[in-house]
């Protein structure tokens, strides 16, 4: 099949499938991307994703244009784009249209709470999944005071997740030059 149709479908499965945004979609990128297309590693996926949420704006697209332009440069951007945002743009508008007609029914508002714990077993899923990739790359106790600092930094002092995932990328081109341990 050619590239460019595998990065069309492999990114409007993720996002078609993606109830709630980008939380949702990113462990179905994750087996689009890793598992099935293999056109990341878990090391370098877990680096998409780190940098897409230390950048603004929605995570989704970030990993679909540089995922797409690392296979097949601004064309698979474009593609990987379309792919992502379309299928999104379309339910909402239709989705729209039918919760304002159909808002207080019981039904709607049953299938909104069921689909929840799903999509936190997902989180939970790729949390665990980028967990054991930083376990092995990094080492437990590395790993563990690099999420200590992490909490500290964002929950007690405050300080913004972009700032903070920043220091983690310094922090880690320092461990792997080899200045640092």
């Amino acid at each position: 099949m050619m590239e460019w149709l595998r990065i069309v479908i492999g990114f409007f499965v993720a996002n078609v499938l993606g109830y709630g945004g980008g939380p949702a979609s990113i462990p179905l990128m994750y087996h689009e991307i890793v598992d099935r297309y293999h056109w990341t590693t878990d090391k370098e996926f877990s680096n998409i994703l780190a940098l897409g949420n230390a950048l603004p704006g929605p995570i989704a697209t970030k990993i679909a244009a540089f995922v797409g332009y690392d296979q097949i440069g601004i064309v698979g951007m474009a593609l990987a784009l379309a792919a992502t945002v379309v299928p999104s743009a379309v339910a909402l508008i239709i989705l729209l249209n039918l919760l304002q007609k159909h808002r207080q029914s019981p039904v709607v508002k049953g299938m909104t709470l069921l689909v929840q714990p799903v999509v936190a077993i997902m989180m939970v899923l790729l949390t665990w999944q980028m967990g054991r990739t930083s376990v092995e790359s990094a080492g437990l106790w590395q790993s563990l005071g690099i999420a200590a600092v992490a909490y500290w930094a964002m929950e007690r002092k405050k300080i913004h997740p972009a700032i903070v995932i920043c220091i983690a990328f310094v922090y880690g081109a320092f461990v792997l030059s080899g200045v640092l341990f």
